[in-house]
């Protein structure tokens, strides 16, 4: 089954870039000494965001760094390590435990070590509308960094869902990291790829032309996503409304998610609040 035309993309320099010359500039700054550190103390976790869509070609320049991570009390004390070989300090509420991961929040330091001073290293287990980090860990890709070694990373497709935030930085990441896919696929990519790419391709161009490559798994996705209707019939701007309406639903439910784990943080701050006022 033939991927899509390339020249779908117009002028290619604009997509799917090379992964050597990304792996080359995350070189350039103090991202691979905190991975190293990571895997010298062999702590159990998954690069996300901004420098796991780097690997994967779509570039997201940041000076964080975010981490999935499993949630036990071994590997809480390997983090802990790893953390204070980084010199990294807590600079936001609330204090990492395995309770605090479990609920869902994120931890957030700050290294001060001269070599990554100002790095922010940002700490999540549970992640909304994504599967638990042990499912995660069996999909993980592994991609080698010069000088570091093999790299735990987020899986694209589970990457790609924990995208889909109510953050306006977010969507054309999405996009981007499904282009880059598409660009960088062999010429007979799987039927498993092109189901992902039917399913999460957030470009109409692309979407009508993998539609017109794959009829009958375009069909069959109807039912999961009607808006393959419109791509089965070239209508790129009826795509386009329903992408909108995909994103919005997203982003909504994104909001609701996230509403009481704020509240109970503002809880959290009152209390210590309280707590210290009256030492």
């Amino acid at each position: 089954m033939p991927c899509p035309p390339r020249n779908v993309f117009g002028n290619p320099r604009n997509y799917g870039k090379s992964l050597i010359s990304l792996k080359e500039i995350m070189n350039r700054n103090s991202i691979p000494r905190v991975l190293s550190t990571f895997l010298e103390y062999r702590v159990k976790s998954l690069l996300i965001g901004g420098q796991a869509c780097i690997l994967y070609g779509a570039a997201e320049f940041s000076r964080d760094i975010d981490f999935a991570v499993m949630v036990s009390s071994e590997n809480l004390k390997n983090l802990t390590q790893a953390l204070e070989k980084l010199n990294a300090e807590s600079f936001f509420f609330p204090d990492i435990s395995e309770d605090v991961l479990l609920k869902g929040h994120a931890c957030h330091f700050r290294c001060r070590r001269e070599d990554v001073k100002g790095l922010r290293v940002d700490i999540i287990s549970i992640m909304r509308g994504v599967a638990p980090f042990n499912e995660l860990w069996e999909r993980r890709d592994e991609i080698h960094i010069s000088g570091v070694g093999k790299i735990p990373v987020i899986g694209l497709s589970d990457l790609v869902k924990a995208k889909k935030t109510q953050r306006d930085k977010d969507w054309p990441m999405i996009r981007r990291l499904i282009e880059s896919d598409i660009f960088n696929a062999s010429n007979k990519p799987s039927r498993e790829k092109i189901c992902f790419w039917l399913a999460e391709c957030r470009t109409p161009e692309l979407l009508i032309s993998l539609a017109a490559g794959h009829p009958d798994l375009a069909s069959n996705m109807l039912q999961d996503r009607p808006l393959l209707r419109y791509a089965i019939d070239a209508n790129s701007e009826e795509i386009q409304r329903l992408l909108k309406d995909e994103e919005y639903k997203e982003r909504d439910m994104d909001r609701q998610y996230w509403q009481p784990l704020k509240a109970e943080l503002e809880a959290w701050r009152h209390k210590a609040r309280r707590e210290q006022r009256n030492r």
